[in-house]
């Protein structure tokens, strides 16, 4: 990057919080577009889990990687970082800056500062892909806390992938940079816990009355449990009640945990995102 670093808008906070809206809303004012920063939203079918919004809920604002791949394949870190750079040059050559808005605060990290460069060995690798979920996740928790924190840790991919890092490294490295490819403006949304609690119960009940348990059923028998379960809690946790592992009265109650666990990491990954970044007041 050049020292006349691009301007762009971050929009971020944890899920429920009202990122779309705050998006969509800078987007119309600026005329500009926006760009999705959620790992699960650029897979087809995957709309009532995912919350993906709908084109009247767009308001006709043009949304960017959403839908660009299909539930069986892969979309990494790496091919978002190449996305996304691509669509906020195109954007400032049009002479409009990008509002990029989500959840996948490692997507953010990861265009910032880089993602760490490493080597790979694919002995390592067929060894790792042997062990447990469970295991996988204990030996990372064990040699590298930091890399832990930021990992579901039942996305097996992940897991497989950072274990073998630390194997041949230690700990998985550091970013690449240590100040921001962007200049960023941020804009952060934190509503306290009395007020998120409640919105993340609602958008769950909202999910289940739109049909979430068919969307996972659909999914389900397409791609099989294992990438299943890489899809993120909603498909995971509704994925157990069609194995018979939970009843269907326990899941609201269950996934309502669950998120709300996911939004407290999300607002600690927030902290340690923008630690290099001065930010303005939480809206």
């Amino acid at each position: 990057m050049t020292e006349q670093r691009i301007p762009i808008i971050a929009v971020i906070g944890p899920t429920a919080s009202g990122k779309s809206a705050r998006a969509i809303s800078l987007a119309k004012e600026l005329g500009s577009e926006v760009i999705s920063v959620d790992s699960r939203q650029v897979y087809r079918t995957l709309d009532i889990g995912t919350e993906k919004l709908t084109t009247e809920e767009m308001q006709g604002v043009v949304h960017h990687l959403i839908d660009v791949r299909e539930p069986e394949e892969v979309y990494s870190a790496g091919d978002f970082v190449s996305d996304a750079r691509t669509i906020i040059a195109d954007l400032h050559r049009q002479g409009k800056k990008a509002v990029l808005a989500g959840g996948t605060h490692f997507y953010f990290d990861a265009l910032l500062y880089g993602l760490p460069e490493i080597q790979s060995d694919p002995i390592i690798r067929a060894e790792l892909e042997t062990l447990p979920t469970a295991e996988l996740f204990a030996r990372i928790s064990a040699k590298d806390p930091r890399r832990a924190q930021m990992l579901d840790p039942h996305n097996r991919r992940r897991l497989v992938r950072a274990a073998e890092m630390i194997a041949l490294h230690g700990s998985v490295p550091e970013r690449q940079r240590t100040n921001a490819a962007y200049d960023v403006e941020w804009v952060v949304i934190d509503p306290p816990k009395e007020e998120l609690r409640p919105r993340i119960e609602a958008r769950l009940q909202q999910a289940l009355d739109r049909g979430l348990i068919d969307e996972v059923r659909r999914t389900r028998d397409r791609v099989g449990d294992t990438r299943l379960t890489e899809l993120g809690l909603e498909y995971r946790v509704v994925g157990e009640y069609l194995r018979g592992e939970r009843s269907e009265d326990s899941l609201l109650g269950a996934l309502s945990v669950k998120l709300w666990h996911y939004a407290r990491e999300q607002k600690k990954w927030l902290r340690k995102l923008t630690e290099a970044s001065p930010l303005p007041d939480k809206s």
